[in-house]
């Protein structure tokens, strides 16, 4: 059964103004552009435009193969919401579109996906090639359209080919790229659900904004991890910045740490082998928090939780207001701490100083009491990582874990040393994320973010 990637957009120079539709299938394979379409559809709103390109990129990708599995991947929210059955859809002007685009191909056969406006930029030129025909009176022609050149490379090289991925990179800057179409939301259409304006989103790797916080949104790419670090069957980090446009689409990780438990403020050692705490007061708001703050950037696609009662409880509420399943994984659970489990720092130098001191000084060193090293830690993580990514490529997930867990896939995504775990700040309910490529490389794309709790 053949596979499509259908990128459909839509855009309103006035919101109802002059509008036009783009829409381009693509070999997902090797990004290949198999068909495009535009129109110049007169006088309309953003979102009956783009629900118009979505039906005619699905049209096209039925005229190649009427039994293709599509992936849709548009930067409309709304319409990827609605089409996925997860947003109501109240406004008249929607509802027979959707339908519409409901007919087109049976829903088995559909899927749905939000991406940034950035990785939609070829639909996006389309739309914005239609309205400029439009304009002049007449209508767009398939053989005027430069969009395809305005879109991502298709891979020049196998994955893993790291010299080819970096001069890709390389022409991409150089020769810039963007359209600048001014979009505003449309209210009426969207009053199932509160819209705003477009912004960069760090998250997921869009570029950063003039003035961002540069506190706690950070991009770091990655440098070679130590050999043993490296992922089974994947070919070692070179000169690739885990970055650019023949890299595919990457895996994401969010990482999230579980929220506050009464333990948390004290800072005592809560490892897998103490009480196995519930959240705080405290920690139940910041995981409404960050659930609200997930939910409105809508691309967290599945949600992967560590056993411990902590985590469990902070992905049921962020789980809750996406709509997903929550998936235990055993490989998230926190460091057994061992003898030191509920003490302090400070009460641990006390009564096991040289114990104590020998974990500081080696990642291969255990607490006391037949806990967990963080070469053991290591493993168990890498591992965990490696299964995840085999189940979700492509996917953004949601991974709902603990301090040591979180900073060590940061740390083996750097390529930093084990002592780099003690020289990050992770804050409860704290939000980090990390890219994953084909070609084994990764880029941290943000780093405790904690602006949704202010």
């Amino acid at each position: 059964m053949p596979h499509f990637v259908v990128e459909a957009d839509g855009g309103s120079r006035g919101n109802p103004g002059p509008a036009g539709y783009g829409a381009v299938v693509l070999d997902p394979a090797t990004g290949e552009t198999l068909a495009e379409r535009g129109e110049f559809i007169g006088v309309a709103t953003n979102n009956v435009a783009e629900y118009k390109g979505l039906i005619a990129g699905l049209k096209a990708a039925r005229e190649l193969a009427p039994d293709a599995t599509v992936r849709v991947r548009m930067d409309s929210k709304l319409v990827v919401e609605q089409m996925s059955g997860r947003w109501k859809i109240k406004h008249p002007d929607m509802k027979p579109l959707a339908a519409e685009a409901a007919k087109v191909l049976p829903r088995a056969q559909v899927t749905y996906e939000w991406i940034p406006r950035e990785r939609n930029k070829h639909a996006d030129r389309l739309a914005n090639e239609a309205m400029d025909a439009g304009k002049r009176g007449k209508q767009w022609e398939p053989s005027a359209s430069t969009a395809v050149f305005a879109a991502p490379a298709a891979p020049s090289g196998p994955p893993g080919d790291a010299a080819k991925g970096a001069a890709a990179v390389r022409a991409a800057l150089a020769s810039g790229g963007g359209t600048g179409r001014a979009r505003t939301a449309d209210t009426a259409a969207a009053n199932s659900v509160a819209t705003g304006p477009r912004e960069t989103d760090t998250l997921f790797g869009d570029e950063a904004a003039p003035g961002a916080d540069a506190t706690t949104a950070t991009t770091a790419h990655a440098a070679p991890a130590p050999v043993e670090e490296q992922r089974p069957g994947k070919a070692a980090a070179g000169t690739g910045t885990g970055w650019g446009p023949d890299m595919g689409a990457p895996a994401t990780f969010v990482l999230l740490r579980h929220g506050e438990t009464a333990l948390t403020p004290q800072k005592r050692f809560s490892g897998s082998g103490g009480t196995d705490p519930e959240l705080s007061p405290a920690g139940r708001r910041q995981a409404e928090a960050v659930a609200a703050a997930l939910a409105s950037r809508g691309t967290v696609q599945a949600v992967v939780s560590s056993p411990l009662r902590r985590c469990r409880e902070t992905a049921q509420a962020v789980a809750d207001r996406l709509g997903l399943p929550v998936t235990v994984e055993e490989g998230l659970r926190e460091t057994d701490f061992g003898a030191w489990e509920g003490l302090t720092f400070a009460e641990v130098r006390e009564r096991f100083p040289d114990d104590l001191q020998a974990w500081l000084d080696s990642p291969k060193a255990a607490p006391t009491g037949g806990g967990e090293s963080f070469a053991t830690v290591t493993r168990r993580v890498s591992a965990t990582r490696d299964r995840l990514l085999a189940a979700h490529a492509g996917r953004t997930v949601l991974l709902v874990t603990h301090v040591t867990p979180v900073k060590t896939l940061v740390r083996l995504a750097l390529g930093a040393p084990p002592e780099s775990l003690f020289k990050m700040e992770l804050s409860a309910a704290s939000l980090s994320a990390v890219a994953y490529y084909a070609d084994g490389n990764a880029s941290v794309r943000l780093l405790n973010d904690t602006a949704h709790l202010r």
